[in-house]
């Protein structure tokens, strides 16, 4: 081959000897400030030859690709500082993750925050060293050899579980690691990044293997980027639900019952007005609520498909010799209510709701708080409509999402369309008829999506939405699930209007998910800041004196009556304590009662932010209350 084509990004094109490089080509083409480049869609090592034809494009730091090719190179910069210093230590796998990387090791001792700061400091020497990082590739049986002579165990079983006939390696320095690659082209081109924590894994994510020790940190392209990002997660840290539901006397766990969480009464009330809230919109929206077992025969699992797909997530019990599930989730459930009574296309869509209590296992090591547990209840619906129903289903769907996370000031938004996973049941052709059905039903919406590959749920295809909160982070909260295969295994029917019959499609959907999920998210979002409606203490009544007490008390119990959550502090304290001891706790109104507000028969609010209102009447401090509720949760 004389010379070999490349076609850059914007449609360009130039011939090349072959071998040359791609940091030669990127010089020759202008390409500044870069880290990795891909071809024909692959990303590979600058110092990559080119071998044949290609498309190229370039990785720029700042990008995904190119934070995640930072991340990586971090992460192998980190293992190697940590063996410089420690050598008697292992290494095993060391990924980049959503903000960040991490990398497991094996060692006796946890690392200390001592010397953690020793790795960081060592890591600073490595990049200003600035180390080649070469990539090597080597036969798997001498790579084999070559980390069994090093003593790194966990490398050899990596290995052995490679069914390739060549693996690659990236050394820098006297340093080397297994790894697919890319990597920045040497330890210089790494700049800002933070080690931020010391965490316990076990090897391969099985609690029955041995523990490591986890080493977490995040790199961005630049130092002010990642300055920002550690504001950010400092602000995290105050926000995190699990902090502020222990300070705000929210919720609590108990070893009795891993991962699943005790609600105080503040909690309580924040969950059931949750709750409320979505039955409100149920009686707009033309739902009906149903209550339905709590375990079911385990011949139901077997028929809907979750013994096959779901067992692992299960918990069972036995009772008169016959085996039972405790309910995962609500929808086989559902298909008996359908199937009470015959059913014409009269009664379609048939819309049916269900909080019942679910329970699934996960893993210890993957619980974390309200957003991982084990026991929890969702808005979870099921809405049972004829094939030509499902656009204006899902549409419907939307508006009522749009409405809710409005509510909430979850402005930001995505959406992506989830579909057939390798462990699927039901034809082919009805996956393809669900999927288009899915991107018909958002293209109608106006609404941006990306196809998600392979993420469905076994019986159908899902949308997704991903909310992003006050500190921009991604949550999926609501999903929408289409099913033609549960209603095809339990023979569901309807009488079409031509008399004969016909099957219904099922709609899998849930818009805050998991209440307990969605509480712990909506902590961190609002920091603890509960709207006016959803607050479970609304308004504290504060006396200055003792001398008031009578008319606070009279004030506490007209507020009580007009159904508003208050308490009373008639507390011989400095009114300063109590305003302070309000504002910790969040709470959207302190009500100040002194002697001009005995004398004028008034109250004087004043704002969680520290604003002070006016004095007025207690009618029109009630009609203000009302206003502002009406506000915050609009229709609802």
């Amino acid at each position: 081959m004389d010379s070999i084509h490349v076609i850059f990004a914007d449609g360009s094109s130039v011939d090349v000897c072959p071998g040359t490089r791609v940091v030669e080509l990127a010089a020759s083409a202008g390409a500044k400030n870069l880290v990795a480049a891909k071809i024909d869609g692959n990303p590979v090592d600058l110092n990559r030859p080119l071998e044949k034809d290609c498309t190229v494009d370039w990785i720029a730091p700042d990008s995904a690709h190119g934070l995640d090719v930072l991340r990586h190179s971090t992460a192998h910069l980190m293992a190697q500082a940590v063996q410089s210093l420690f050598p008697d230590t292992q290494v095993t796998i060391g990924p980049t993750i959503d903000d960040g990387f991490y990398y497991d090791f094996k060692r006796s001792e946890p690392f200390s925050p001592e010397e953690l700061e020793k790795i960081e400091q060592r890591m600073q020497e490595l990049a200003k060293a600035n180390l080649k990082v070469v990539r090597e590739e080597l036969p798997r049986a001498e790579a084999i050899e070559l980390f069994r002579n090093m003593g790194e165990d966990y490398k050899v079983e990596i290995i052995e579980g490679i069914n390739e006939k060549t693996v690659s390696l990236y050394r820098q320095g006297d340093w080397v690691d297994l790894c697919r690659g890319p990597h920045v082209p040497s330890t210089g081109a790494i700049k800002a990044f933070k080690l931020t924590g010391v965490a316990g894994a076990y090897w391969r994510g099985n609690e029955q293997n041995e523990m490591l020790q986890r080493i977490y940190g995040t790199a961005f392209h630049s130092k002010d980027a990642l300055k920002e990002h550690l504001r950010l997660l400092e602000e995290a840290r105050k926000r995190d639900h699990r902090r502020l539901g222990k300070e705000l006397d929210l919720f609590s766990f108990h070893p009795s019952a891993p991962a699943s969480p005790f609600f105080h009464p503040k909690g309580a009330t924040v969950y059931n007005q949750l709750i409320a809230y979505m039955r409100r919109l149920y009686v707009r929206y033309g739902y009906d609520e149903v209550i339905t077992p709590q375990i079911l025969d385990v011949e139901l699992w077997r028929r809907s498909g979750h013994y096959d797909h779901y067992r692992d997530s299960m918990y069972f019990t036995e009772v008169d010799e016959r085996q039972f599930g405790v309910k995962p989730m609500n929808c086989p459930g559902h298909t008996f209510i359908y199937a009470a009574k015959k059913r014409s296309y009269r009664d379609l869509p048939l819309r049916i709701a269900d909080f019942g209590r679910l329970h699934r296992y996960e893993r210890s090591g993957v619980t974390s708080g309200l957003t991982r547990v084990r026991s929890f209840s969702q808005d979870d619906a099921h809405i049972f409509c004829a094939p030509e129903q499902i656009e204006a289903e899902i549409g419907s769907l939307i508006k009522m999402l749009r409405e809710v996370y409005q509510t909430f000031q979850f402005t930001d938004m995505e959406v992506k369309l989830s579909t057939r996973p390798k462990d699927y049941i039901g034809e082919l052709a009805i996956w393809d008829s669900a999927e288009a059905a899915l991107g018909q039903a958002l293209t109608k919406e106006g609404i941006d999506y990306q196809v998600n590959p392979g993420d469905g749920a076994f019986y159908g295809p899902k949308i997704d939405f991903i909310v992003l909160d006050a500190l921009k982070r991604g949550w999926q909260l609501a999903t929408m699930q289409l099913d033609f295969n549960l209603p095809e295994r339990f023979d569901l029917i309807y009488t079409a209007s031509s008399g004969s019959e016909a099957r219904p499609v099922m709609i899998h959907r849930a818009l805050l998910g998991s209440i307990e999920r969605f509480m712990g998210i909506l902590i961190e979002h609002c920091a603890g800041a509960f709207p006016l409606w959803l607050a479970p203490v609304q308004l504290k009544i504060l006396t200055v004196t003792d001398d008031h007490k009578e008319y606070a008390t009279s004030v506490f119990k007209q507020l009580r009556d007009a159904g508003w959550r208050v308490e009373l502090d008639g507390r011989n304290e400095k009114l300063g304590y109590k305003i302070r001891e309000a504002q910790l706790a969040k709470i959207p109104y302190a009500v100040v009662i002194g002697d001009k507000e005995v004398a004028g028969q008034t109250v004087a609010p004043r704002r969680r932010g520290g604003e002070n209102l006016a004095p007025l009447a207690l009618g029109q401090f009630i009609e203000q209350l009302r206003a502002e509720v009406a506000l915050e949760v609009g229709a609802a």
